[in-house]
């Protein structure tokens, strides 16, 4: 008798916990089935009938990484107002960060590609052409309506590098305070260098 869907959904996503925080803490290297069964708590068998393959599990990690981060960004809609809409993309990227750290870090720290090839192919053009940059990428466009594709593009990399910096040295602990001080000191720093970076 086949094992109910909701407990393989369960199953599947706590495995999925596991093997981000093995990968974010030591390394893609670190992952193996063994290790991961028994950190959650499961067999070798049940992680290879729920994906198949220790590399299908690693592709798997970062996929969810970048569905969640979508789900975020999907949040937050699009208004009648371009800049807030940056803004509050910016909070979003930062509100993922803080709730999902392992996953953010093998997405952007430990370099896990996607099943679809995502950011980690080699290929330096692929960051930009992930849906969860599109949305940024795209709400740039509105805020600077009419702007040749290489200021828009430009604007949209500097200000993923603004936020992702600030999101960085959050999670490394380098930023002071508690987290109402650390999330005003985000948003003050976005809001004084952000402008700048969509007026060149």
């Amino acid at each position: 008798m086949a094992r109910p869907r909701l407990h393989d959904d369960a199953l599947r996503t706590q495995l999925l916990e596991v093997t981000s925080q093995v990968i974010s803490a030591d390394g893609e290297g670190a992952v193996t089935v063994r290790k991961v069964a028994a950190d959650a708590g499961t067999s070798a068998s049940a992680v290879y009938a729920l994906f198949g393959s220790r590399e299908a599990l690693v592709e798997a990690v970062s996929d969810e990484g970048f569905r969640r981060f979508a789900e975020h960004l999907a949040a937050v809609g699009q208004s009648d107002d371009p800049a807030a809409d940056l803004r509050e993309l910016g909070l979003a990227y930062r509100k993922f960060a803080l709730a999902d750290p392992h996953f953010y870090r093998v997405m952007f720290y430990r370099a896990v590609p996607p099943s679809d090839g995502g950011p980690a192919d080699g290929d330096s053009r692929s960051a930009i052409d992930r849906p969860t940059f599109r949305v940024l990428h795209d709400a740039v466009a509105r805020a600077l309506d009419g702007a040749p594709p290489e200021q828009v593009l430009g604007a949209a990399v500097g200000l993923w590098g603004l936020v992702h910096g600030l999101v960085s040295l959050e999670l490394a602990g380098l930023l002071p305070g508690d987290e109402s001080a650390r999330e005003a000191a985000f948003v003050h720093a976005a809001r004084a260098v952000g402008p700048a970076l969509l007026s060149h």
